[in-house]
């Protein structure tokens, strides 16, 4: 396999992955779901944090699947999932998220983790660091 296609198709992967992270937390979201409602009522975002972060997350989704979007969906996902690590980290929510008798164990913030990794790199495959500084010279 040629070199560049095959970072075409790690890139393809990781958009692919990152794009199913986030789209697959939707339901819980937009249904109301206890959990959900758990975390946004322990960080004070609810009702409109979720629905508000569950757009934002809808148009990253979609985002990671056109051509010429990815690399702002890329930016977009690391905004949104720096916030949900921090969110985990700072706030009673905590990297285990515990509703009632039951536990993620942790399966919510590695996911941000993912995702923010995932992005990361996305951006620096896109080499936005470039386009940030020949943006600002000009």
């Amino acid at each position: 396999m040629k070199e560049k296609r095959k970072y075409r198709t790690v890139e393809m992967l990781l958009r692919i992955v990152t794009a199913i992270i986030l789209i697959q937390t939707l339901h819980f979201k937009f249904t109301g779901h206890p959990e959900a409602i758990h975390i946004f009522s322990t960080i004070g975002m609810e009702p409109w944090g979720r629905f508000g972060i569950g757009v934002i997350e809808l148009i990253a989704g979609i985002l990671f699947f056109l051509p010429n979007y990815w690399k702002f969906a890329a930016v977009m996902t690391a905004g949104l999932m720096v916030g949900a690590i921090g969110f985990h980290l700072l706030t009673p929510l905590g990297v285990v998220v515990e509703y009632g008798s039951k536990s993620d164990n942790g399966q919510l913030f590695i996911m941000a983790l993912v995702a923010l990794i995932f992005s990361l790199i996305l951006m620096y495959r896109a080499n936005l660091p470039e386009l940030y500084r020949n943006i600002m010279q000009k």
